[in-house]
């Protein structure tokens, strides 16, 4: 059987893993991305109590659900999803990032499933589609953005949730997001990001126009200076979220009525 075509870029492979050890050090490499997480966190928990109407206040919310988080890294946001129920995969090309995800996970006795993988393969594969999937800053470093947007997307089960977020190719995204994080505050390494791969919200709505989602977004995610910290916000120039929700399935019920098949009652 011929290979599925892949829209991974084989040299940000390498690049993040040659990285792949620092992904759980706070003062690293990934600094940034742990910065990041609180907010990012905090919206995803926040969208999917609200898109799947679970109790806020249970301790594991999200029981019986499956999420997938694409370009997953070394788990930053997977172990954070473990721990509020879901049952969750990880997938990433980079070999040894996923190695550093198992160990890290093990440690801290979680059952989480990683894959060094693509989401042209799974999908190729026919596997069942998630009930979340997170495609995190990752999309701007993928090859053909409009195949794996639509890939992921196939892996979003009716009734389902897909969270992306990424950086807008805006002026203010070139000399903050690019050049002043890699060049002057030293986020990233030189060289982490090219501007020109950066997705406008309309251009990520347009490339998922031909699947029946429901889209929403973007919702902004700001660096504020003044407590050098990351936050939710109104601002999208630079970094932001979109959502699309994927319509659930009807069956036929008693007196010919339609009735909503139920994501994560597998």
């Amino acid at each position: 059987m011929t290979a599925p075509a892949s829209s991974l870029d084989a040299a940000e492979i390498e690049k993040f893993a040659a990285l792949a050890q620092a992904w759980w050090d706070p003062k690293g490499e990934f600094a940034p991305l742990h910065a990041l997480n609180p907010p990012r966190l905090d919206f995803i928990r926040e969208q999917a109590l609200g898109h799947f109407g679970r109790d806020p206040r249970a301790r594991r919310p999200f029981e019986g659900l499956r999420l997938l988080d694409v370009g997953c890294g070394g788990g930053l946001v997977c172990e954070p999803m473990a721990r509020l129920g879901f049952t969750v995969t990880g997938l990433d090309g980079a070999e040894p990032s996923i190695g550093v995800a198992r160990a890290h996970a093990e440690a801290q006795r979680l059952a989480i499933d990683y894959r060094v993988s693509t989401v042209e393969a799974m999908v190729d594969a026919s596997e069942a589609p998630f009930d979340l999937v997170l495609a995190l800053e990752v999309v701007e470093h993928v090859a053909d953005p409009r195949a794996f947007l639509r890939d992921v997307a196939r892996l979003t089960a009716p009734g389902g949730l897909m969270i992306v977020s990424t950086l807008n190719r805006t002026a203010a995204s070139l000399m903050l997001g690019k050049a002043a994080a890699e060049y002057v505050l030293r986020w990233a390494p030189p060289g982490t990001h090219d501007w020109r791969r950066f997705l406008k919200p309309e251009e990520m709505r347009d490339m998922l126009s031909e699947d029946p989602l429901s889209a929403q977004g973007p919702f902004g995610l700001v660096f504020d200076p003044v407590s050098w910290s990351w936050r939710l916000g109104e601002d999208c120039k630079i970094n932001y979220f979109m959502t699309f929700s994927r319509p659930a399935r009807t069956t036929k019920g008693e007196g010919g009525r339609s009735r909503r098949r139920q994501t994560g009652s597998r």
